[in-house]
């Protein structure tokens, strides 16, 4: 398998609504050929589909130790009862966290999911665990939320009335991943996951302890990923949401002034959930020499390819050579997959000093999406990735140099602590 191979492998998570993406073709169906999952005949038609996809495309035919045939005994029943689509998948996700795989993923047809162009439901809130509580971490301006009196920083109190600790760990016991930081990860920040068009009762306390209430309504939110550069004095501050072909051609050609005259880079890939495997090769050939290594891919069979920097893609656009600068790469819970092999290498090749938290650990592939019978879509890693020192990143993730972690003093000031440590070592160095 060669380079090719890359046009239709892509690297992605979902640490909860952030995320990158797949760029593959999904099989066309007539709808009238699709099954419907309202009835109990339907919904094992699907359940089953989806398990055997599972059961012949997963990269590790041992699946990590678990009984796969045990599985389908225990959630076939659960998804005949199951009460309506919705109910459906929730079994479906159930059974495919088990395997503790980000990249595993399964969306329904009201889904409609676009890797490039995420939609997710959400009610105008999102949250993240910070010094040990769920806290919120941005407002949808747009939102009903925006209008109350919650700001970034408060504490998540209850959902539905129900203490968000143990709303938390009700999420995680139903999962059985009780144990499982990326799955208390993903907990934390889907605590207002529900159908759109539903209602949840939100309490939070601000600053002083106070806490307030609202019921807010879930609705469909977009996410549009792709990459924001600015000058902070002399340093370039370059942030990416996400690989894709033409957010690397974009980021390229907007190097040569944005480095005008700098004398250091910051590279935030704090909330880069992957991408495109290619187009991140393309902006790791902007910092590394031609011929880097950048990890082995291998399915169950052993079939194997590796990934390197190729610059001449790049060197078209005027006036941009290879970037020599110091650089500095911001991370956090959230940077994942393609993002972290990035950051691996970097590290690995000592080119940059890496900030922040240690990364998700979610470096599995794709090669293919599968359609399901009742037009939804499922995700199955295909691929198992090492670095090129032969480290395996998944369920390990990427150790920072200097550790940074969020506050909630952080987040009411408004302060970016990483970046000031960032933009400190550039300016000493």
């Amino acid at each position: 398998m060669g380079r090719k191979a890359l046009t239709s492998l892509v690297l992605l998570t979902l640490a909860i609504a952030q995320l990158a993406s797949v760029s593959v073709s999904r099989a066309a169906r007539d709808d009238s050929s699709l099954v419907s999952t309202t009835t109990t005949e339907g919904r094992l038609v699907v359940f089953d589909d989806a398990w055997e996809t599972i059961q012949d495309r997963y990269y590790d035919p041992n699946f990590h130790g678990i009984d796969w045939q045990a599985k389908r005994t225990t959630f076939r029943p659960a998804a005949a009862r199951a009460n309506g689509t919705h109910e459906f998948y929730d079994v479906l996700r159930q059974m495919i966290a088990s395997l503790k795989d980000a990249h595993t993923r399964v969306y329904s047809p009201d889904e409609k999911f676009d890797w490039w162009n995420p939609r997710f439901v959400t009610v105008g809130l999102t949250t993240r665990e910070v010094q040990g509580v769920p806290i919120v971490l941005q407002i949808d301006p747009a939102s009903a939320a925006a209008k109350t009196d919650v700001r970034p920083g408060d504490v998540i109190v209850s959902i539905d009335d129900v203490p968000a600790a143990e709303f938390v760990t009700q999420r995680l016991a139903a999962s059985g991943l009780s144990r499982d930081s990326d799955a208390r990860y993903r907990a934390m920040a889907g605590l207002f996951d529900g159908p759109a068009g539903t209602s949840v009762k939100v309490t939070w306390a601000n600053r002083s302890g106070k806490q307030k209430s609202a019921v807010l309504q879930r609705y469909w939110g977009q996410r549009l990923l792709g990459f924001n550069n600015q000058r902070r004095g002399n340093i370039a501050f370059l942030r990416l949401d996400a690989f894709t072909q033409s957010v690397a051609l974009e980021f390229a050609k907007t190097l040569p002034d944005l480095l005008e005259g700098a004398e250091g880079i910051v590279l935030d890939l704090r909330s880069n959930g992957g991408g495109d495997a290619e187009a991140m090769a393309d902006i790791a050939s902007l910092f590394l020499d031609d011929g880097i290594n950048l990890g082995r891919f291998a399915d169950r069979s052993g079939a194997a390819f590796e990934l390197q920097t190729f610059s001449r893609r790049m060197w078209r656009i005027p006036r941009l050579t290879q970037i020599k600068l110091p650089l500095v790469v911001l991370t956090s819970e959230s940077t994942s997959s393609a993002a972290e092999i990035l950051v691996a290498t970097l590290q690995a090749k000592r080119r940059a000093l890496v900030i922040g938290t240690e990364t998700c650990g979610c470096v599995l592939a794709i090669r293919n999406r599968h359609a399901l019978p009742d037009g939804g879509i499922l995700d199955v890693s295909e691929f198992d990735y090492r670095t090129a020192g032969g480290v395996r990143l998944e369920g390990a993730g990427v150790k920072p140099d200097e550790k940074s972690t969020l506050t909630r003093a952080d987040i009411y000031s408004r302060r970016d602590a990483q970046f000031e440590l960032a933009r400190d070592f550039l300016n000493a160095n």
